[in-house]
């Protein structure tokens, strides 16, 4: 019995192997401490749930048409153009199961066999297994800490030959939280206009920016890379409403048209309750946004204080997104019950045997010498818990 070639070179998740390790320990009885979580730990506003409610009552239950209904789309017409001064019309916004799902559609939808697509490092984790799910070529696009992770314009322009497709834009990013500016988009807009590079801009954490930096999405910057450019963007993060799974996409006419002839023979139409709590989302959670923003801020400054209270770890106050890179690299080679610490995937293990605490190697996002931290969760867990690292630190050899 064969299996599909493709779908074996698919790895599997290092922050869910770390993920289901945490979780056994917590079923057995141990106070864990994560500090994995791709997710807001607020409760969905009550508008959102309100709305989903009515939705209910109304017996909105049915099939809706793929493409999302016309109520939803209008209203991301809506917010695109009031947010990001971006003009769309619904028949160029593509609703989906998640922001991820939007991705996976997109690349499907533009991707043709030795097709490269460029994505910056370290990067979110399915971003090189959906291109090769695609049948495309990932080719990866090394970032510096010494630089904030932003892409280096000289180092793109050296990746950029015939085969190169597309190039994927995270902005503010997980998992450095690095916010591109629109300086550097205006070069990176430059070159995929001059070599007809099409740009998959992920722009899920955009409302989570810091220290008065500006959201600058890449479509704005005019109509020929507008064309180019997919904008992918949903609900999850802002809204904390990562459980809903809504996504959405916005491109030209046809590109929408091929990526709902995709999700129509795979997943159909969204959840159709979820949509219209998203109206909601959009059109009436400004407040409650905002109070995360500020909490989020809050939660960011206690732990980059920590960490870098810490001898021999450090890390860049992020500007956007709820992850902080932490850099380890000056305690890689010493040792914990005399077994080396050899790599991030060994320090996170180690680190969770011994002192309960749950964090993402580097590894799983393309850089060594890192680990992820996300401060999508309570201050006194962030306290316990980079009080519990200091301690394992001090312990090693």
């Amino acid at each position: 019995m064969e299996l599909s070639k493709k779908a074996l070179e698919i790895k599997s998740s290092l922050t869910l192997e770390i993920d289901a390790k945490a979780k056994k320990m917590k079923a057995d009885g141990c106070d864990v401490v994560g500090f994995g979580a791709g997710e807001p730990d607020f409760n969905t506003p009550d508008v959102i749930v309100d709305a989903a409610k009515e939705a209910l009552d109304k017996h909105y239950t049915r099939y809706t048409p793929v493409v999302g209904i016309l109520e939803l789309r209008q209203s991301i017409c809506d917010k695109l153009k009031k947010d990001n001064g971006l003009e769309y019309s619904p028949n160029q916004i593509l609703v989906s199961n998640g922001a991820k799902h939007s991705i996976y559609n997109a690349l499907q939808a533009i991707l043709n066999p030795g097709d490269e697509v460029i994505i910056p490092s370290p990067y979110w984790l399915s971003y090189p297994e959906m291109v090769k799910l695609g049948g495309g070529e990932p080719v990866f696009l090394e970032t510096k800490e010494e630089n904030n992770f932003a892409i280096e314009i000289d180092k793109l322009t050296e990746l950029i030959n015939d085969n190169t497709k597309a190039i994927i834009l995270n902005s503010p990013c997980n998992p450095t939280g690095c916010i591109y500016n629109r300086e550097l988009l205006e070069q990176i807009a430059e070159l995929a206009v001059k070599n007809n590079i099409f740009i998959i801009s992920d722009e899920i954490y955009e409302k989570l920016i810091y220290d008065g930096e500006k959201h600058v999405s890449i479509a704005s910057l005019g109509k020929d890379i507008k064309d180019l450019t997919i904008v992918i963007n949903g609900m999850s993060k802002a809204y904390a409403m990562t459980g809903w799974r809504i996504g959405y996409a916005a491109a030209s006419e046809e590109i929408i048209k091929v990526m709902k002839n995709i999700q129509s023979h795979s997943t159909s139409n969204p959840n159709s309750i979820a949509q219209y709590a998203s109206i909601a989302a959009l059109e009436k959670t400004e407040k409650a946004v905002s109070e995360s923003v500020l909490e989020f801020n809050r939660r960011r400054d206690i732990l980059v204080n920590e960490i870098n209270d810490i001898p021999g770890l450090s890390c860049k106050t992020p500007k956007g997104a709820f992850y902080v890179m932490v850099n380890i690299k000056d305690i890689l080679g010493k040792k914990y019950d005399n077994k080396p610490i050899e790599d991030s995937l060994s320090f996170c293990n180690a680190l969770l045997d011994d002192q309960m605490v749950a964090a993402v190697p580097g590894a799983a996002f393309g850089i060594e010498g890192y680990i992820r931290l996300s401060y999508a969760t309570s201050v006194e867990n962030i306290k316990k818990g980079t009080e519990r690292i200091g301690k394992f630190v001090t312990k090693l050899q």
